[in-house]
């Protein structure tokens, strides 16, 4: 397939209306790409974003994903389980569908990856190459997910894997910004912080997340069977960047700065699936963890990166989390996208 016939080809994204989904969605739309997406309410969502070809079908439904697969050259698989919900049921044998109807169409595969794979013994410093050995449910699933791709990679399919840190930006869906950092639909009269000052952290921006990945799929023929790559994106490397930029994008730099409580989360992860994830990944806030991109520039030139500023003000627009006189001063521009309301479709 010749460069030009990529990046006018034919596309299937699985969780387009969800946060990563959507942005790679729009990303490749705007590039020229036909974007196919499968949704089980394919009529309504079709008239809320005409500008995307919808096919009725459940990404649990291998017929379904084979049908929507047909004639596409890429399947980016960016389907999760609402909320965490079943996620040990449903995230797996989604994914072997999608690995089902790659094969038989002879279409790549495009994953966006997470840290959870890792456990602390791999940080301060992740790379493509460090040992996988999670110590959390997430992370082992996670890590099969990768394990099913490379042995699918090895059978002829070819695979690209982006991992990046914690998401945010504008419909980014379930994320540690959103849901613990600030409150959505509130002005910000207080920063939730989970880890310590002096901790650093690892954040990816959607929006350059998609961006990144549109350019390894233009860049697809150059890659191996299996390639896997990393964003460094925002790394706060003293637990206080993020903070720093809420309060600069708000206006407010005495912004007060609260501990997340952690023993309220412990309490209630028996009774709430979504805390038991959380509980689980406190050990990404305890210790600190940097992504390297040497990988990823050497291929591109350059990582996708929009100045820590900007990306925090877009989102807390697209939150309604600033005062009305200054998200008049950041457009919704990144944030009125409706093929990212949701936290996941499929």
């Amino acid at each position: 397939m010749s460069a030009t016939k990529e990046k006018t080809g034919t596309v299937l994204v699985l969780g387009a209306t969800g946060g990563i989904g959507g942005a790679v969605a729009q990303n490749l739309n705007a590039r020229g790409w036909k974007v196919r997406a499968l949704h089980r309410n394919a009529a309504k969502v079709s008239a809320e974003v005409p500008a995307l070809e919808w096919v009725q079908g459940d990404a649990m439904n291998a017929a379904d994903v084979r049908a929507a697969a047909e004639g596409v050259g890429f399947i980016v698989h960016a389907v999760n389980p609402p909320g965490y919900r079943y996620w040990e049921r449903l995230v797996l044998p989604m994914l072997d569908n999608t690995i089902g109807a790659a094969g038989q169409v002879a279409a790549r595969i495009v994953l966006p990856g997470t840290m959870y794979n890792f456990g602390p013994d791999a940080f301060p410093v992740l790379r493509e190459d460090s040992p996988q050995r999670p110590l959390t449910k997430k992370g082992t699933i996670r890590k099969e997910m990768e394990a099913r791709l490379k042995a699918a990679s090895e059978e002829g399919t070819g695979v690209i894997i982006l991992r990046a840190g914690d998401f945010f930006g504008p419909n980014a869906g379930n994320n540690w910004f959103s849901q613990g950092l600030v409150k959505p639909g509130k002005p910000l009269t207080t920063v939730t912080y989970p880890g310590a000052k002096g901790v650093g952290h690892q954040w990816a921006y959607l929006p350059d997340m998609a961006e990144t990945m549109a350019r390894l799929i233009e860049r697809a023929e150059t890659l191996p069977p299996f390639a896997v790559f990393h964003m460094r994106g925002h790394f706060d490397d003293e637990g206080t960047g993020m903070i720093a930029a809420i309060r600069r994008a708000a206006d407010r730099p005495h912004l007060r700065v609260r501990t997340f409580p952690w023993w309220l989360v412990t309490l209630a992860s028996p009774f709430v699936p979504f805390f038991r994830e959380v509980k689980e990944m406190r050990y990404l806030w305890r210790k600190p963890l940097e992504m390297r991109n040497d990988r990823l520039v050497a291929l591109l030139g350059e990582e996708p990166h929009t100045p820590i500023d900007q990306a925090v003000a877009t989102t807390l627009a697209s939150l309604n989390c600033l005062r009305s006189e200054t998200s008049n001063n950041f457009p919704a521009g990144h944030s009125g996208n409706a093929l990212g309301r949701a936290s996941v479709s499929s």
